[in-house]
């Protein structure tokens, strides 16, 4: 049944409020009830609460220029507060049942991308720039110009490249890929295992953990992700006490004397706006913020308006109710996660989940965001997760984001060249921002030989010349003078 059929079925007078909350978030006009609401709100809890886990090991795994690395529960505080605050805020405010996280990929740019150039500090101010400038753009209406300059194709290109990068990055955490040596004289970068083959219980509970969540997603659970870092947890705790292990990597899975503890906010407020600029230099720094914006930007837009039209609430033009709103309130997430040092936050398609139990309002993100602020006190539980139990799901996100390629004309040239360079590039120099530059730098280049420059939006070549630009910074800067 189609969206639109769900509409014209619907009654033409809504049924009375039951009172001032019932007729605030329109919980009876949108035929729902104050009890699917609230199993909604846990359903997308579970769903996503993944994002506690993750979140802190993709930053925690990662050293800023300095060498420094982030505390897991600090990280842990901050990415459930993040969450919690612009959950309820996205509840009220756009009435949507559309919860907010830190957003995997982007946490990977935060990561690999921008921390190895500056310090912490500076990599979470131009994370609070990139939401700033989204919400910007929402106020003056550029966002049209700017989702119609990238074709639509390719913008599904850097979802699939993100999501190979994500797995590989999966693969290495867990050990089952690792880095050969320099000194082994191959030009093989890469191999199983740390010797040619697998070795070790953490690698073995890696292995497991895949197979279990490919089980579980084959059979369409709902939650699997979350089961199969919990079910893992309990078996790398278990092994971890019976067998002798030198060292699980980051993270050791002992259970803690204590599950409960205060939350520590000490990395909230610790960003710097401009830092960035001086430590990689006003270019890269642009391009940084660049990617950024483009990775929340259109997959936020993408994922609002898929569980707008899951509940049934898109208008007659295909529209969301509120949108501006909506989109603003998501621009205000990621400079929410850059204050809090939680890496930038977005809508999470994983709301489907509360959606299908019946959530229709942004009632059920209060509920949803009272539980990620239960979670603020349960931080020594969620530190004892080792990276090769909550690796397996980094694999499974990668399936996910992966399936978009089939949205792609691979018969069609002139957007299947840059696309498989977007995607093949992201993975292969660990750089999100250089997969996306090689394929914005490929799209203009085949669109121009084959005489169809003018379909190129403006802004699209601006773009493509800045990435020129920064491809070809150490000629330039020899031209120059610079160096």
């Amino acid at each position: 049944m189609s969206e639109t059929q769900k509409a014209d079925q619907r009654p033409s007078t809504a049924p009375p409020a039951r009172n001032r909350v019932d007729r605030y978030f329109r919980i009876s006009e949108r035929e729902s009830t104050f009890g699917r609401e609230i199993r909604g709100g846990f359903a997308t809890f579970f769903t996503m609460a993944y994002i506690l886990v993750l979140n802190p090991i993709i930053l925690g795994s990662a050293r800023d220029k300095y060498g420094h690395s982030l505390d897991t529960g600090q990280l842990v505080t901050a990415t459930a507060l993040v969450a919690c605050v612009m959950t309820i805020v996205m509840g009220v405010g756009g009435n949507l049942p559309l919860a907010i996280a830190a957003g995997l990929g982007l946490n990977a740019v935060v990561a690999f991308q921008l921390a190895p150039l500056m310090s912490w500090s500076d990599a979470m101010g131009l994370v609070v720039l990139e939401g700033a400038i989204i919400c910007l753009l929402v106020l003056t209406g550029l966002r049209e110009a700017i989702m119609n300059a990238i074709p639509q194709q390719l913008k599904q290109a850097i979802g699939v490249g993100i999501g190979l990068f994500i797995a590989f990055i999966g693969f290495v955490d867990a050990g089952f890929v690792s880095r050969i040596p320099d000194a082994a004289h191959t030009t093989v970068p890469v191999q199983l295992g740390a010797v040619g083959r697998l070795t070790g219980w953490p690698v073995l509970v890696f292995c497991l953990g895949v197979l279990l969540t490919v089980a579980l997603l084959a059979r369409r659970v709902k939650g699997a992700i979350l089961i199969s870092i919990v079910t893992m947890t309990v078996v790398a705790v278990v092994i971890d006490t019976v067998a002798d292990i030198k060292s699980w990597g980051l993270t050791t899975p002992k259970v803690p004397d204590d599950i409960v503890a205060a939350p520590d906010f000490a990395l909230v407020g610790h960003f710097s706006l401009f830092g960035g600029f001086a430590e990689a230099g006003v270019l890269t720094a642009v391009l940084l913020v660049f990617t950024l914006i483009l990775s929340d930007f259109f997959d936020a837009m993408g994922t609002i308006v898929g569980i707008s039209a899951e509940a049934g609430l898109l208008d007659e033009n295909g529209q969301v109710p509120g949108i501006g709103r909506v989109l603003f309130i998501d621009g205000a997430a990621a400079v929410a996660g850059g204050v809090g040092s939680a890496s930038s936050s977005t809508a999470y398609i994983e709301s489907a989940a509360g959606v299908g139990e019946g959530a229709r309002t942004g009632f059920a993100n209060l509920v949803t965001g009272g539980l990620f602020g239960l979670a603020l006190f349960l931080t020594p539980l969620l530190t004892i997760v080792p990276l090769q139990a909550a690796a397996p799901a980094l694999i499974a996100v990668g399936f996910l984001m992966m399936t978009h390629v089939k949205h792609i004309d691979w018969d069609d040239y002139e957007i299947a060249v840059p696309a498989f360079l977007t995607i093949a590039a992201m993975p292969f120099t660990y750089s999100i921002t250089d997969g996306i530059g090689a394929g914005f730098l490929a799209y203009v280049l085949v669109k121009a030989v084959l005489g169809k420059a003018k379909e190129v939006n403006w802004l699209l070549w601006g773009v493509s010349l800045l990435f020129l630009v920064y491809f070809a910074i150490d000629p330039v800067e020899q031209v120059l003078g610079v160096k």
